[in-house]
């Protein structure tokens, strides 16, 4: 008999919760066992007689086996009946009470869900919410995870007197505090659990003691850039964790440990009994060792977002029972083992953000394991694999930002637990997959390949569960599907940038739950369908830059609930859209650039309450301004009216406190720009460019701060330049009439300014220094103005943050200054048509520094009086990304620096890509804007100004010079050259025969040399060709023949005694000169007047001693005429000088200024 408890202490009670679940398990096993005794019973009665005894036997074995089964659960019954007690001891509830009275909470008003609240003196302890105890009533588990508890608690505390605890879980709290020491009292835990308790500092060595853990975690709750996060330095890893031999689960997320590879993967070897390691963002180093191997336990390594710069260990392939692989954003490099997708247990595999990581699939075998695959934002390529069919239980797959081509295999339509795919961006051509088997996909994205064709509506008949669609950024074309549209749970489509040339009515839209439709930049045409705008739960519609024609009048608007409505860019026309009057809804309206006639009364739109964006510029509409009261719209913080027939600035400007972004540009707006403007104090963005605009209304000195964008160009401003806020960063006050100094202070204003825009302005004295104080600036245009002075040194110290000087067409002089710095990141500098002279500064050209503008594209230098050479014997590299030079109109000497122009990393493998590409400066203000250069060249004998600069375009314009030598081989293989021009100036030697390579040239001058030998046979093999120039060398032989260089007219050629052939003569030396005939004296008297002669003798003399060191000395010649030119330009203000080339020669010709 089993001795009874004592009931003194213990109140013996029956727990009949815990006997109904023994009566129901003994019941249970009943019906189980029961029916088998009976069923040997009756095979026994039909069984052969030889047979009985020994089924019997069996029988009364199995009869006796359920009876002892039976038997053992009753005593098990009677066991639980008689001894449950309340089991909690007094001195347990005592501890667990003080420490409860010593905790503070960060929100008392949210204590109404805590375990803590329930802990009552009164009851029995062990029943607590969060309290488990064994059989002698020690508590043995407390989990008070998700408490709210602020503060830390000290060493002291009562919670280190629970000696038989072996559960505690502390998680999610706000302790702010270092973890106490007192822990290793707690010797019997076995799991202890202080994630995201907000504890700080380092951690104790005092965790290493408790030698019974299995599983531990630490991870910290704070970002792991702040210095808040737990530390592990000292004591390290390896001391933490020398002793838990035990442990099976280590969580160490967020804590900074800060040790490179080899240290923290050898301190782990230890722990045989690893199966899970969590150290995400730890700050840990590479590189992973392959030792980890070792670790053959090991089923869970999450080790995301550590600067590991290693590559994976080939070893990792062999954890046999790895079901959890994460190493997101870990700096991976070199090519990841194949064979790690092959482990069997594999569930999650996520690499994704390691940008160095190379890789590719081969083979997926047959698998039942893999659910997550996830390598987006890496470097693997190639096609992807047919056989990821085999992976049934995939159910998230993302591939993207990575470098797949190939179709899209047909196999991922078996995988019936799809749930979330992404191969955008990446390489995929062909027609799109159709996943209609995925029956669980919600996410479908696609976006930015190179898919194409028609997709058939039956793709997407049973994606029942699709939520998101993206095909945008691809080729597909023919009709939008219907069927998209009827998809139950669709809630965003998005299919912009296609060649989408049809969009159908559709049916059932009452039932639709699309929220988002953008099939914007398409070739939509015709009329928009009216059941977009019956689609119930539509929240966004974008179908800007289609060739939509119509857009009909719409009724039953007023309960959509329509937020965003882009119709942009289309050719829309008829009269303005009324219905758009009552989407009351509406928050962002964009209309621009479409056809509409008539007029649109603002006052109506002003009364849509949520409106906050409008953009109505570019319409054939006027806006009607007037009887618009401000109060009607408070939300509005964009307006975009530019070319809209303006006259005024509209009145409803006065009041807008909330307006962000104004744009009046293009308009009619006369006389002076009003002080009201400025008093706007959320304005962030100004552009009243493009204008008939005289003055501005001050006050100016206290504009609002938030004023990072103002564009006054092209308007009629005249008197001094004003000064604006410091925080602006883009400003504009090119092409007016500003005629002032630039203030001295004017830097002082600049300090976040990175664009800057003075140009086409007459502006005069000198550069001020103190623009070397805007240290953000990338772009600096003071050109096409009267500023004379020298280029401040400081200036050219600032070329490591300036992306473009432009000081073209001004009256600077002197020379460039020899601070140009190291780390240079100039993409253009334009010096063209100024006074500037000297060397080309060591720092710029010469030896170490010209290597180092790797960026640098455009360099003019055209028409000053620099001098001598531009090569350098030490320079080692190129100018690899240069597309225009041009010193055109100096005075260099020596010979071409043919090893610049090998070209390096010039060479352009898209062109197609190249030619649609422009040489542009973006700045991110908060919006994009980009900034193109204007380059004035010489190409096919015309002066161009280029004001759209393809990436593809190269020309090298090195005229009018003192340059010498042979042509440089290194120059025939700048084979994306567009125009070259090495005329007038003294080179020698023959043309190269490897010219051939140019095969983009087409504008060649070479006139004006000392070249000779014949014309290479390679050159008639330029097939883009149209402008060539080889007079006045010394080239011989004849012209070839049969090519397109008789297509050149003969003064192509002239000027070379040597050459013949079409289309000059045939004749090797020409036609004989006819012999002038002698006058006869017969008659005559043949006397010469000596005294008339000694008179033009005389003038002749005098004459020649004026003309004829012009004539002679050609730097007298160029001084002269500069003269006369610059007396003249003094005299009539409106002349000004421009280069013309004719026929090979470039001249100065003086122009008069309208």
């Amino acid at each position: 008999m089993l001795p009874q408890p004592e009931c003194e202490r213990l109140t013996c009670t029956v727990d009949w919760n815990f006997v109904t679940v023994e009566v129901g398990l003994v019941f249970g096993h009943g019906i189980v066992f029961y029916p088998l005794l009976i069923w040997k019973r009756t095979n026994a009665q039909k069984a052969k007689n030889a047979e009985v005894k020994t089924e019997n036997r069996v029988m009364k074995a199995g009869l006796v086996s359920s009876l002892l089964v039976m038997l053992l659960y009753w005593l098990c019954l009677c066991n639980h009946v008689f001894v449950v007690s309340s089991l909690c001891l007094d001195d347990q509830r005592s501890l667990l009470l003080q420490f409860k009275k010593n905790l503070t909470f960060m929100d008392m008003a949210d204590r109404s869900s805590s375990r803590l609240k329930w802990w009552n003196a009164s009851d029995d302890c062990c029943k607590w919410m969060g309290v488990s105890c064994d059989k002698e009533g020690h508590v043995t588990s407390l989990d008070l995870s998700e408490e709210s508890i602020y503060g830390g608690f000290e060493n002291s505390t009562s919670l280190f007197s629970l000696q038989h605890l072996q559960h505690l879980n502390l998680a999610e709290n706000y302790f702010v505090s270092e973890i106490p020491s007192a822990f290793n009292k707690l010797e019997n835990l076995t799991y202890l659990n202080l994630s995201k308790a907000s504890f700080v500092g380092q951690i104790p060595i005092e965790i290493s003691q408790l030698t019974k853990l299995v599983t531990l975690d630490i991870s910290s709750s704070f970002p792991f850039y702040t210095e808040q996060r737990l530390k592990l330095e000292n004591p390290n890893l390896r001391r933490l964790v020398q002793n838990l031999t035990s442990i099976r689960q280590l969580y160490l997320d967020g804590v900074s440990i800060s040790v490179p590879g080899h240290e923290w993967c050898s301190a782990l070897l230890s722990l045989h009994d690893l199966q899970e390691l969590r150290m995400s963002q730890c700050s840990l180093s590479g590189p992973l060792d392959p030792s980890l191997a070792r670790l053959e336990n090991l089923s869970v390594i999450v080790l995301d977002e550590n600067n590991l710069s290693s590559p994976v260990p080939q070893t990792f392939a062999h954890f046999k029972n790895l079901t959890i692989l994460r190493l997101y954003n870990c700096e991976l490099t070199g090519t990841f083992p194949q064979k790690v997708f092959h482990i069997r247990t594999l569930s999650l595999v996520d690499i994704s953000f390691n940008n160095n990581l190379h890789g590719f699939f081969s083979e997926f075998p047959l698998s039942g394991s893999l659910q997550t695959l996830r390598v987006s934002n890496t470097n693997f390529t190639g096609a992807f694999p047919h056989s990821i069919g085999n992976v049934r239980n995939l159910s998230n797959l993302d591939l993207s930002n990575c470098g797949f081509n190939g179709t899209i295999p047909d196999s991922l339509s078996n995988l019936t637990k799809l749930s979330y795919l992404d191969m955008s961006h990446n390489n995929f051509t062909g027609p799109m997959t159709s996943f209609g088997m995925a029956k669980n996909l919600t996410n479908l994205d696609l976006s930015d390949n190179d898919l194409s064709g028609i997709i058939p509506p039956s793709h997407f008949e049973r994606l029942y569960n699709l939520v998101n669609i993206d095909l945008s950024y691809n080729s597909f074309t023919g009709s939008i599907p219907s069927s998209l549209f009827t998809l139950p749970s669709l809630q965003q489509i998005r299919l912009s940038d296609n060649e989408f040339s049809q969009l159908d009515e559709f049916i059932n839209v009452t039932s639709s739950r699309i929220e988002i439709l953008d099939i914007s930049n398409n070739n939509l045409f015709g009329s928009i369908p009216s059941s977009l705008f019956k689609l119930p739960l539509l929240q966004v519609i974008r179908l800007s830059r289609n060739q939509f024609s119509q857009l009909d009048e719409f009724i039953n608007v007023s309960s959509s609930i329509l937020d965003t409505l882009d119709l942009s860019r289309n050719n829309l026309s008829g009269s303005f859209p009324t219905f758009i009057f009552h989407l009351s809804a509406l928050s962002l309206l964009q209309l621009s650039s479409n056809k509409f006639n008539g007029s649109v009364q603002l006052n109506k739109l002003f009364e849509l309450k949520n409106l906050t964006l409008l953009e109505l510029s570019h319409l054939s509409v006027n806006a009607d301004v007037t009887n618009v009261d401000p109060s009607s719209f408070p939300s509005i913080s964009n307006i975009n009216l530019a070319s809209c027939n303006l006259k005024t600035f509209p009145g409803f400007l006065r009041n807008l406190s909330t307006l962000m972004y104004l744009d009046l540009s293009d308009n009619q707006i006369q006389g002076t720009v009003p002080n009201r403007i400025w008093k706007l104090d959320d304005l962030m963005h100004l552009n009243i460019s493009h204008n008939l605009l005289t003055d501005l209304e001050g006050p100016l000195q206290n504009l609002p701060s938030n004023l990072v964008y103002l564009d006054l160009h092209y308007n009629k401003l005249q008197g001094s330049l004003p000064v604006f806020a410091k925080d602006v960063m883009y400003l504009d006050f090119s092409s007016n009439k500003f005629s002032s100094v630039i203030p001295r202070d004017i830097g002082h204003y600049l300090s976040l300014t990175c664009f800057l825009s003075l140009s086409n302005n007459t502006l005069h004295g000198s550069i001020p220094d103190s623009l070397c104080n805007a240290s953000n600036l990338e772009v600096l245009d003071l050109s096409i103005n009267k500023i004379s002075g020298k280029i401040p040194s400081c200036l050219m110290m600032m070329s490591d943050t300036l992306e473009v000087i432009n000081l073209k067409n001004n009256n600077i002089s002197g020379p460039i200054p020899d601070t140009v710095q190291a780390s240079c990141g100039l993409w253009t500098l334009n010096l063209h048509g100024n006074l500037l002279d000297g060397l080309i500064p060591k720092s710029l050209a010469h030896c170490l520094k010209l290597e180092e503008i790797s960026t640098l594209r455009i360099l003019v230098l055209r028409n000053n009086k620099f001098q001598g050479s531009l090569l350098c014997s030490k320079a080692n590299k190129t100018w690899e990304m240069l597309q225009i030079v041009d010193v055109a109109f100096n005075n260099f000497s020596g010979k071409l620096p043919g090893k610049y122009f090998m070209t390096g990393k010039r060479d352009i493998h898209n062109k197609d890509e190249a030619e649609a590409k422009l040489i542009e400066k973006k700045f991110d203000i908060y919006q994009q804007i980009y900034y193109q250069d204007r380059v004035t060249v010489i190409s096919k004998g015309l002066q161009m100004e280029l004001v759209k600069i393809l990436t593809i375009f190269t020309c090298i314009d090195f005229s009018s010079n003192h340059l010498e030598g042979p042509i440089p081989e290194e120059l025939m293989d700048f084979n994306e050259l567009y125009v070259l021009n090495l005329s007038n100036n003294a080179l020698f030697g023959k043309i190269p025969s490897s010219i051939g390579n140019l095969i983009q040239l087409e504008s060649l001058d070479l006139s004006q040399n000392s070249l000779s030998g014949e014309i290479p046979l390679q050159l008639a093999s330029l097939s883009f060709l149209s402008y060539l120039n080889l007079s006045f060398n010394h080239l011989v032989g004849k012209i070839p023949t049969g090519t397109q260089l008789q297509s050149f007219p003969a003064s192509s050629f002239e000027g070379n005694d040597g050459l013949y052939g079409p289309p000059l003569t045939e004749n090797p030396h020409g036609k004989e000169l006819a012999v002038l005939a002698q006058p006869e004296c017969g008659r005559l008297a043949c006397t010469i007047d000596w005294n008339f002669i000694s008179v033009e003798l005389g003038l002749v003399f005098g004459y020649g001693i004026v003309f004829g060191p012009l004539l002679i000395w050609k730097r007298w010649r160029v001084w002269y005429w500069q003269l006369i030119h610059k007396i003249l330009c003094w005299i009539f203000p409106q002349m000004y000088l421009e280069y013309v080339t004719h026929r090979g020669q470039t001249y100065t010709i003086l122009r008069w200024w309208y």
